[in-house]
C-alpha cells in the first residue's frame, strides 16, 4: 500500500499574484498621500496670504498707506508695527526663508506694492496705496489678495 503525502505551500504563480496586488495597492496609497500633502500645503499658503492681508489692511487703517516690501521683510519693523503676525506666515511651506519677494515665484510669497499711478513707492516721496499678495500653488495657478481700497 502506497501512502501519498500532499505537499503544502504556495505555488510561484500564487506568490507573484500576491506581490503584484500589494504593489498596485502601495502605488495607489503613495499617489493619494502625495496629493493630500499638496492640497494641505496649498491650504497653508492661502491661510498665510489671508493672515498677511489682514495685517497689511490693519496697518493701512492706522497709517493711511501700505508698508513697503522692505518694511515687511524687516523683522524689527514687523515686530513694532504688525503685532500678532507670526514670522512663519511669511515663509512658504516649501520655502526656506521668512521673506517676501517682489514678483510671484515658486516656494515664496510675493508682495507687489505701488502708488496710485502704479509706480514704485517708498512711503517718503510717494505713499503706497495699492498692493497684491500672491502665492504660487502646487496644484497650479496662484492665490492672490489685493488691497481693499
Amino acid at each position: 500500500m502506497k501512502v501519498q503525502l500532499k505537499q503544502r505551500g504556495f505555488t510561484i504563480v500564487e506568490l507573484l499574484i500576491v506581490i503584484v496586488v500589494i504593489g498596485i495597492l502601495a502605488a495607489l496609497v503613495i499617489t493619494t498621500f502625495t496629493g493630500i500633502q499638496k492640497k494641505a500645503r496649498d491650504t497653508e499658503r492661502e491661510t498665510d496670504v489671508k493672515a498677511l492681508h489682514g495685517q497689511v489692511e490693519a496697518y493701512y487703517a492706522q497709517n493711511g498707506r501700505y508698508p513697503t516690501l522692505g518694511n515687511l521683510n524687516d523683522g524689527t519693523w514687523r515686530t513694532a508695527n504688525m503685532k500678532g503676525l507670526d514670522g512663519e506666515a511669511l515663509k512658504d511651506p516649501k520655502g526656506t526663508v521668512q521673506t517676501l519677494v517682489a514678483a510671484p515665484a515658486a516656494n515664496s510669497y510675493a508682495y507687489a506694492v505701488s502708488d496710485s499711478t502704479g509706480a514704485a513707492c517708498d512711503n517718503s516721496t510717494a505713499d503706497c496705496v495699492q498692493y497684491t499678495l500672491t502665492a504660487t500653488l502646487e496644484s497650479g495657478g496662484t492665490f492672490a489678495k489685493s488691497n481693499l481700497n
